[in-house]
């Protein structure tokens, strides 16, 4: 397929034949990543490639996706990383400022763009991938059990390899409801959230596997309801990204 089609083919994959990716296949997967944009070129990002079996299992444990990461047949931990930078900064006699909101910001976008290029590099080749946040669920463990330093922390992790199948497409928003033109419209909101919900309800009941009744816009009204992880925020200054 070409690069759009490939692109609007995108689903996630969490069940994986456990046929194992080669170094070569990694390798090759990675350097494509890193061709990716990167803010004032810091590349501000490291990845952990879990090959250890007792570590993957564990990394599953406290991201609590423990099911995808038996039959992956590979597993990462990717981490915004100013460790390095800090390094460079001291072979010049510099002491680089790490704790701010911006670097926190550059860190976060650089990771985000560089596992993107690795996906849709995966998914070019035939795999399937999928992206877990839930290494942010237990951050101090998951940093200790990978000795990540200060100045580095873990963002998400992903899972890939060969799925045993592939899911639908899940409809994303319409292009009304995220496209402004000259200045932010939230009047239309309204109208095309009800359109939306329409079109989600209408997905899950109709998918291949575990259909349900729900609307998007009550998923994040459950979803959003109160504040996620509330212990990020001293983890992160804890690795040295205190918010100044």
């Amino acid at each position: 397929m070409d690069t759009r089609e490939l692109l609007r083919s995108h689903s996630s994959v969490r069940k994986y034949t456990g046929e194992q990716i080669s170094r070569e296949t990694v390798i090759d997967l990675i350097e494509t990543a890193q061709m990716a944009a990167s803010s004032h070129f810091v590349q501000a990002y490291s990845v952990i490639w879990v090959t250890d079996e007792d570590k993957k299992k564990q990394l599953g444990e406290l991201s609590k996706n423990e099911f995808q990461f038996q039959t992956a047949g590979a597993a990462f931990l990717f981490c915004v990383d100013f460790k390095r930078l800090q390094i460079a900064g001291q072979k010049h006699n510099v002491n680089i400022v790490t704790d701010s909101a911006e670097n926190l910001l550059v860190g976060v976008a650089d990771v985000s763009l560089f596992a993107q290029n690795f996906v849709i590099a995966a998914e070019a080749k035939g795999y399937g991938i999928c992206y877990i946040g839930g290494a942010r669920n237990n951050p101090v463990e998951i940093s200790e059990l990978f000795n990540l330093p200060n100045n580095v922390f873990p963002l998400f992790a992903m899972t890939i390899g060969t799925p045993t199948k592939r899911n639908e497409t899940k409809p994303r928003l319409p292009v009304g409801a995220v496209l402004h033109e000259n200045a932010y419209d939230e009047v239309r909101y309204a109208t095309l959230l009800d359109e939306y919900d329409t079109t989600m309800e209408n997905y899950y009941t109709s998918r291949s596997s575990n259909q349900k009744m729900a609307t998007w816009t009550k998923q994040m009204a459950d979803y959003l309801i109160e504040q996620k992880r509330p212990f990020i925020k001293d983890f992160l200054a804890k690795q040295g990204f205190t918010w100044k």
